[in-house]
């Protein structure tokens, strides 16, 4: 008979390095390649929303402004999320610059999804919509966006017909939240 060794038994080895992509991030499920990733879009469509809701309230301003301050709010919080992903869980594993821009890549719908209530605000004069028609028709554009992007998001998941209309309707509430909060500040 042997005796057993003494002292702790030393840590199994790990079978495989640890994973470089952003989907590495613990907690979080690995992304599927060729599968979007919609949280961006529907997150960034939000965003938006609140955006034109908060710049809404405060009177009237140049319709550029509003078209600057939804892109640029996108860019800042595109790249807080990029930071957050990058340095909130990476700081223990290698960091490149391949993990940089495939993190960049994958947080870009958080900025795609203020582009179209953006171009809504910058054409509506053409419809001869004034400030409150500008601040109206960039909202309803930015929440049928969230609306469509949790559908989507809920459709390319493979949920049920009746998950999708509950991701729909979930996100359709929320932006009755926001216009609410509108309507709310206004008056």
């Amino acid at each position: 008979m042997t005796a057993p060794p003494e002292g702790p038994e030393p840590p199994p080895e790990d079978p495989e390095p640890a994973p470089e992509g952003p989907a590495a991030v613990p907690g979080r499920p690995e992304r599927e390649v060729g599968r979007g990733d919609y949280s961006g879009a529907v997150y960034g469509s939000l965003l938006a929303a609140s955006v034109v809701v908060g710049a809404g309230t405060l009177g009237n301003f140049p319709r550029l402004e509003l078209v600057a301050l939804l892109l640029g709010t996108g860019v800042v919080f595109w790249a807080a999320h990029v930071f957050a992903r990058l340095f909130g869980v990476r700081m223990v594993h290698h960091l490149s610059w391949s993990v940089v821009r495939s993190t960049a890549r994958e947080e870009r719908p958080i900025i795609k999804a203020a582009v179209p209530p953006a171009v809504a605000a910058a054409i509506a004069p053409l419809f001869g919509l004034g400030h409150q028609g500008i601040v109206w028709l960039a909202l309803v554009v930015a929440l049928v966006g969230q609306v469509g992007w949790a559908t989507l998001a809920a459709a390319r998941a493979g949920a049920s017909r009746r998950m999708m209309m509950l991701a729909g309707a979930i996100n359709l509430f929320l932006g009755v939240l926001i216009v609410l909060l509108k309507v709310a500040l206004q008056h």
